[in-house]
């Protein structure tokens, strides 16, 4: 699975591999406020995204994270 490619990619990615009911606007939601959100769903999140890209993340920054919209700028970074 190739990595996504847009923020609205990244998206869809989530609400279908996380099984999350999200939309566009929560790219910019706190985490901890996302409906079903929990820290497995980050840990699942980073698996995905580093075997989908081939790219190894920054944890301790993808941890930092406030939001979705952060954690696809990371993956930006890492590109």
């Amino acid at each position: 699975m190739p990595g996504p490619d847009s923020l609205a990619g990244f998206l869809r990615l989530v609400r279908t591999e996380l099984d999350l009911e999200l939309t566009d606007r929560d790219a910019e939601t706190e985490l901890a406020a996302l409906p079903g959100w929990d820290s497995m769903n980050l840990l699942r999140l980073v698996t995905l995204l580093e075997s989908g890209s081939g790219r190894r993340l920054p944890v301790p920054t993808v941890l930092a994270a406030r939001n979705l919209r952060e954690i696809y700028a990371v993956l930006e970074e890492a590109a």
